[in-house]
C-alpha cells in the first residue's frame, strides 16, 4: 500500500516528491480522485458521488458563463474537470476552466492532460466548493496565482455567492465584474444561483439572457 494512502484519504495536502504523486495517482483506488500538487505537496480530493446541489451550482455557473459568452459574441472553450501539468512542478484540476479570445482554440483535439510546457494556462478557472471552501480561498487561490491564471471564481455552494479574484504579479483581488468575460456581472451569477434554488435551468436560463441583453440596450 502506497505509504501516504491514510493522508491522502481524507483530503488534505500532503509533503509528497512528484514521482510519490504520479505513483499515488496511478494508484487503482484512487484512479476517479482530482489530483493537484504544487510547491512539493499534494491533495487527491475522492471523487464521491457529487452531490445534487454541487452539481446544479457548476451547472448553473456554466450555463450563465456560456451563455454570457455567446450572446456577447466572447470566443471561448470551456474544459471541465480537465487536468493541467507543468510536469516535476504543478497539477491542477478545476471544476471548469476557460480558454477565452485569441486562446479559445490553443489547444489541439488529441490532447490529454494539458501539458503547460507547451501550451499556455486557461484565463479563467472556477472551483464549485462545498466542503472544499476552506482550501479554495487560500492553497488553491496561491497555486493559480502563482501558475498565471487570469481569473479565478469560487462558487460557495452554501451562499449562493461567486468569489471572483483578477489575479497579477502573484497576487489577486476581489472583483465585481469579470475582466476575462468584459461586463460580466458578478453580482448577476449570485442571483442566477440564488434564483436555480426554486427554478429550473430553463427558466434560469432564460432569465440570464434577459440580464445580458438588457445590458446592450441600457
Amino acid at each position: 500500500m502506497n505509504p501516504l494512502s491514510n493522508l491522502i484519504a481524507s483530503d488534505t495536502w500532503v509533503p509528497a516528491t512528484w514521482k510519490e504523486y504520479l505513483s499515488a495517482l496511478d494508484d487503482p483506488t484512487h484512479a476517479k480522485s482530482k489530483g493537484y500538487y504544487s510547491n512539493g505537496r499534494m491533495r487527491l480530493e475522492m471523487q464521491l458521488p457529487v452531490g445534487f446541489d454541487h452539481s446544479k451550482n457548476h451547472g448553473i455557473i456554466a450555463l450563465a458563463i456560456n451563455l454570457y459568452g455567446i450572446l456577447k459574441g466572447i470566443p471561448f472553450t470551456i474544459l471541465d474537470n480537465c487536468s493541467f501539468r507543468k510536469p516535476g512542478y504543478v497539477e491542477f484540476q478545476p471544476d471548469l476552466a476557460y480558454y477565452i479570445g485569441t486562446k479559445a482554440t490553443a489547444i489541439p483535439n488529441g490532447t490529454d492532460v494539458v501539458n503547460l510546457e507547451e501550451y499556455p494556462v486557461p484565463d479563467l478557472v472556477v472551483e464549485v466548493a462545498k466542503s472544499s471552501l476552506l482550501d479554495d480561498r487560500t492553497v488553491k487561490r496561491v497555486l493559480y496565482e502563482e501558475v498565471g491564471i487570469a481569473e479565478y471564481w469560487i462558487v460557495n455552494v452554501e451562499t449562493s455567492e461567486v468569489l471572483a479574484y483578477q489575479m497579477s504579479d502573484r497576487g489577486s483581488q476581489r472583483i465585481d465584474v469579470s475582466v476575462m468575460f468584459p461586463g460580466l456581472v458578478i453580482a448577476t451569477l449570485d442571483q442566477a444561483l440564488q434564483r436555480s434554488r426554486n427554478q429550473d435551468q430553463s427558466q434560469v436560463g432564460a432569465w440570464l439572457m434577459a440580464q445580458f441583453q438588457s445590458v446592450d440596450n441600457g
